[in-house]
């Protein structure tokens, strides 16, 4: 089974460590199943589910202070002897000495969170949930352009590193440079960079670059949605390309199929403008103008008008 390091989770989401278990750097977490234990604190543990991550808002820490501290104590000890994964108090509330007490008893790892409860709830559930999606790894270039993921694909050294910097340079942003790590989410494919390699490029005769340093952070994105490919190629005279847009292409990635437009590379183009034109001609169409559609149209309706007159 596929699972997240609870470890990793607390790093990613900046939460605060308030007890350390001695099993934090193994623990794993295999669902994004988040509890509030309001019912378990007042002492009902039917249908009760420990190995979830758990989550106290205002509504439990204000039952708890309102306890005197012998009851407090008791509230708490029975929740805490259950194997929880975790215990994240939100709002930067106080803690209560008695969870740091009994969370060393028990071995039990405490944490805290500075956003509100629903906030944090949402934000580690899309953590969760995007790091255990069905995923896959591409050579390519992913960058953001007028809001659009776009997905350069192509051989080697056929210019995606290139077109990308010149895009960068335009001010669109860079979210990974060869390697493409592409996740399923329920609406869509997400694309990031490995770890290692972000915010980092690759540019054959100046070697390794930090675009996030060179042109600041605002250059730079850690991941986004994948909307559509572009496979630059190799100008080859002996090919047919598209040259009306009438017949849309598609490349299927993790059983999804997003739209594609192959544009031929040979010296003089400028490929970063036409890939500028290519992802806002994918925007008109995503809002229901085709200009390709609205030329076959035009043309139709002249020949009908000709027909017409020679009748």
């Amino acid at each position: 089974m596929k699972y997240v390091k609870l470890k990793q989770l607390i790093d990613d989401m900046n939460l605060e460590i308030i007890n350390s278990a001695s099993d934090i750097n193994g623990m794993k977490i295999y669902s994004s199943e988040i509890s509030r234990p309001g019912l378990q604190i007042v002492g009902y543990f039917e249908k009760f589910v420990p190995e979830r991550l758990h989550i106290i808002g205002n509504a439990e820490w204000h039952y708890l202070e309102e306890l005197s501290p012998e009851k407090r104590y008791d509230k708490i000890d029975k929740f805490l002897q259950f194997p929880i994964t975790a215990l994240i108090v939100s709002r930067e509330l106080k803690i209560f000495p008695e969870f740091v007490e009994l969370a060393k008893k028990h071995d039990r790892t405490i944490l805290r969170g500075e956003g509100t409860t629903s906030k944090i709830i949402n934000s580690v559930i899309n953590y969760i949930d995007l790091e255990l999606a069905p995923s896959t790894r591409m050579h390519g270039v992913f960058v953001e352009i007028f809001g659009v993921g776009v997905l350069m694909t192509g051989k080697s050294g056929v210019g995606k590193s290139e077109t990308a910097l010149d895009l960068v340079t335009r001010g669109h942003r860079l979210i990974s440079d060869d390697t493409v790590i592409i996740k399923k989410v329920e609406d869509g494919l997400v694309g990031k960079s490995p770890e290692i390699t972000r915010h980092f490029m690759e540019i054959r005769g100046l070697g390794i670059l930090d675009i996030e340093r060179l042109y600041g952070v605002g250059s730079v994105k850690n991941d986004e949605y994948i909307e559509m490919v572009v496979e630059l190629e190799s100008w080859d005279k002996s090919k047919e390309y598209d040259r009306i847009g009438l017949d849309e292409q598609f490349t299927k990635i993790l059983n999804t199929e997003l739209s594609t437009v192959t544009i031929p590379v040979r010296p003089g183009r400028n490929i970063a403008m036409i890939v500028e034109v290519a992802t806002r001609n994918f925007r008109q169409r995503a809002l229901g103008y085709n200009a390709a559609e609205e030329l076959n149209k035009r043309i139709f309706k002249q020949v009908k008008l000709k027909k017409r007159a020679r009748e």
